[in-house]
């Protein structure tokens, strides 16, 4: 297996998880909370939330979705000189660090004086990168649990779906919110930045792949 962002991106928050589901502690000291961002400028916490998840199966959902976009999006990132080449690696955590921060804004400006609501999870970041791969490359088949090789467009398509049902049904600590917000600026980073410095047309592209 190869070492890639990705893999380290996932290692590192299953450790810390992990170590967090027996550690109050830990959680306490990373998690979202806009009381000790804006009173005491932890602004830190908008990147350490994602290292940290509410159980098992919430770390194993976001993990697993990262895996399967995230190796194939750095790989891409890499591989095509049209699109970022040696500077790839940064963009890729652009992307990644971004979703994170990007998609706690929202709840940020929200909650910053409330001292009852907290956040946890890499939702935000998984989602811009499940979004950026499907802008690029939209039938890449994806193998997911019990779903065999659907097309990521279909993929995304159903997790912003399962998303917007547990957000709407509320509970704990998960930020399913982030999603939305996370997917949001996962395209918008794809269409700027790939314009910017790739010489791809990314609208053409889009329908050239979807058409497949």
């Amino acid at each position: 297996m190869d070492i890639t962002i990705t893999l380290v991106i996932v290692v590192l928050t299953v450790v810390v998880s992990l170590m967090g589901f027996n550690n109050s502690k830990i959680i306490d000291n990373l998690i979202f909370y806009g009381p000790a961002i804006a009173q005491r400028n932890q602004y830190y916490r908008f990147i350490t939330c994602g290292l940290i998840h509410a159980d098992f199966m919430h770390l194993a959902f976001n993990m697993l979705a990262l895996y399967s976009f995230g190796v194939i999006l750095e790989r891409q990132f890499f591989a095509s000189p049209q699109i970022f080449g040696r500077e790839a690696g940064v963009y890729y955590l652009m992307l990644y660090v971004g979703g994170l921060i990007v998609s706690s804004m929202p709840d940020y400006f929200k909650h910053r004086d409330n001292y009852y609501f907290r956040s946890l999870g890499a939702s935000g970041a998984v989602s811009a990168v499940i979004f950026s791969c499907i802008v690029l490359y939209p039938r890449l088949p994806i193998s997911f649990f019990f779903l065999p090789g659907i097309p990521g467009w279909l993929f995304g398509l159903l997790y912003m779906i399962i998303s917007a049902y547990l957000n709407k049904q509320g509970g704990g600590n998960i930020n399913h919110g982030a999603h939305l917000w996370g997917a949001v600026y996962g395209i918008v980073f794809t269409v700027l930045f790939v314009s910017l410095k790739g010489n791809i047309n990314v609208w053409e592209n889009f329908l050239y792949n979807l058409r497949g």
